[in-house]
């Protein structure tokens, strides 16, 4: 005769029950084996992070309010001095920033006009210098030496003639002519800047054409000179003549600016 059956303990398990059961040997249950969604992790990680910065600013505010409640008149007069005095600063670097911005805005058309006048005197410079290509009236002066007679003497009587009479920058074939130009060798053999010159020598001046012909011409002046040693001189004026053999920038060697 058997007694009456005794319920299983609670929490222990049926080894007989169906699909709650424990699945095979080291399995856990289905419900163990759920794992935590990562955007669900993320999100969670995302909300901590807010709510804390969130509360420690609570917390700053809080500190500070009760740091503001507690001081002393004397104390919350200076504070305010402080605040006063940086926004004055504030204002007063504003206020400069302004006046130069209206400054720039009002000086660029300033600004151009000096850069167009420094351009204009740097061409002009550039000119008398013989560093730039130039073009105007002037004439063309040819000295002619089939004997070879004509001396260095004869040609530096020509360029300073010509100078002279207003002359502003001129060649003699292709050498450029400048305020340091010299001119060397015997007759038959003239050179200028180290240049051999070959007869007829050619000039091609820019100037005042009428000026530079009746300076030539004088009585006794280097044209008749010329003209005395078997040579002699044609100078034809023209509206429009090209200058364009250049010459290197003379560098001082000892000469420097005076910045003083």
């Amino acid at each position: 005769m058997t007694g009456p059956e005794r319920p299983d303990p609670p929490g222990e398990e049926n080894p007989g029950a169906g699909p709650a059961g424990p699945g095979p040997a080291g399995e856990p249950p289905p419900a163990r084996r759920r794992r935590r969604d990562p955007l669900a992790a993320t999100l969670i990680g995302v909300l901590t992070l807010l709510l804390g910065f969130a509360l420690a600013v609570q917390v700053r505010n809080a500190d500070e309010a009760q740091v503001l409640a507690g001081a002393r008149e004397e104390d919350l007069v200076r504070i305010l001095d402080e605040l006063d005095s940086r926004e004055e600063r504030l204002r007063s670097q504003l206020a400069e920033q302004r006046a130069a911005l209206r400054e720039l805005n009002g000086s660029g058309s300033q600004t151009g006009a000096a850069l167009e006048e420094a351009r204009q005197r740097a061409e002009r410079l550039g000119i008398l210098n013989g560093t730039l290509a130039a073009q105007g009236p002037g004439m063309t002066l040819t000295v002619r030496d089939p004997a070879g007679t004509v001396q260095v003497s004869d040609l530096i009587d020509v360029v300073q003639e010509l100078r002279g009479a207003g002359a502003e920058t001129m060649q003699v074939d292709d050498v450029r002519i400048g305020h340091s130009t010299a001119v060397t060798g015997a007759p038959g053999e003239l050179v200028v800047d180290g240049t051999p010159l070959r007869s007829p020598y050619e000039f091609v001046v820019l100037g005042d054409p009428q000026g530079m012909e009746t300076a030539m011409n004088i009585p006794g002046g280097v044209v008749q000179r010329i003209e005395r040693r078997g040579g002699s001189v044609e100078i034809t004026g023209s509206p429009e003549l090209v200058v364009d053999a250049l010459r290197p920038l003379d560098r001082p060697q000892y000469a420097a600016p005076d910045t003083e």
